[in-house]
């Protein structure tokens, strides 16, 4: 199993690299198409044409794009992804201070919206052609229907406005040093042993995940509810049937199992966009991750920085992918078979 779980995932990594290089391609042109100038934030408001020449020579911009991405890409091979025209650092550092933040909100939230969506999922399947079927659909489609950024404002209204019981900005309260071992505060919290401080910081991550999570649930709820109808035809369930096996075990035992092969594909394609919510949400909570990095780059024009993002996000969603593609090759034994 192991050698298989290592050829696959190899195999899906090797595939993603000319996907890789194109999206960075294109990224890199499409960036230096903008028209917004990422010098203006660098150059003072009495320097001359004379001047922007100077230091667009020196950084490389009044060269050819492909040889600018030529240079870039030979860097970015050695982790060098440039220095920040707004922040005067190296964006490798940046990134790399904000990414664990980011990513620790996602996977929370994709942990919260499973616990809705797996029990969810279960609930509108059992309520088919019965009497709780139009409630517990049409809950779904409000859901879906509110984004995640709406989902945040209500929250914040609610649970820590006019009912103060969480906070709703930062990731930790106010005076609370941050350790600085993985960037993950609950994982570095629990290593240093600070248990009063991995609550608090629990308690900063539950209204951005549950903005994320209830964006997300729904269309987990949705394609699990499809393949649990798509499975109740199959032969295994009508000879578990004749079996006497009760309704609840035929379900959790081996339908669900089934069922869940399409909604983890699902969770794998989609999981770019709970990071794209993840960008809006992390401002509206004040969140020190990578969206808040993202917007700051945004508002300065920082082609550099916005461009190490872009081909950050576009390196995890590729990784998320190959990982998907294994989980699923463990899950189904139809496809265990060596090529």
């Amino acid at each position: 199993m192991l050698r298989l779980i290592v050829t696959v995932l190899s195999r899906r990594l090797v595939s993603a690299i000319p996907t890789l290089l194109m999206l960075s391609l294109v990224v890199f042109v499409v960036l230096r198409l903008i028209p917004a100038d990422p010098l203006a934030m660098m150059l003072p408001p009495n320097a001359t044409p004379a001047d922007a020449a100077v230091l667009r020579h020196q950084l490389g911009f009044d060269r050819p794009i492909l040889t600018q991405f030529g240079i870039w890409l030979l860097n970015a091979l050695h982790g060098d992804l440039g220095m920040s025209i707004g922040f005067q650092q190296p964006v490798t550092a940046l990134i790399a201070s904000t990414l664990p933040a980011t990513l620790e909100l996602c996977l929370t939230a994709l942990v919260v919206s499973l616990l809705i969506s797996v029990p969810g999922g279960v609930l509108a399947y059992a309520v088919t052609d019965r009497r709780g079927e139009f409630p517990v659909g049409l809950t779904v489609v409000l859901m879906q229907s509110v984004p995640s950024f709406l989902w945040a404002l209500l929250l914040i209204a609610v649970l820590g406005v006019y009912l103060p019981i969480l906070p709703f900005a930062g990731r930790v309260g106010d005076g609370v040093p941050m350790p600085h071992l993985t960037g993950f505060l609950l994982i570095d919290f629990l290593l240093k042993g600070e248990w009063g401080n991995w609550l608090g910081a629990v308690r900063h991550l539950v209204l951005p995940s549950l903005a994320l999570a209830f964006g997300f649930a729904p269309l987990v709820i949705r394609v699990l509810r499809s393949s649990l109808l798509d499975q109740r035809g199959e032969a295994y369930v009508a000879v578990a049937r004749l079996r006497g096996v009760s309704e609840s075990r035929i379900l959790w035992r081996h339908m669900l199992k089934n069922a869940a092969l399409p909604a983890l594909t699902m969770i794998g394609v989609q999981f770019g966009f709970l990071l794209g919510g993840a960008l809006l949400v992390e401002m509206i909570f004040s969140f020190p991750g990578v969206g808040n990095l993202m917007i700051q780059a945004v508002r300065n024009n920082d082609l550099v920085l916005i461009q190490g993002i872009a081909i950050v996000f576009c390196v995890l969603m590729l990784l998320i992918n190959a990982i998907v593609d294994t989980l699923y090759v463990i899950l189904n034994p139809r496809l265990r078979k060596p090529s």
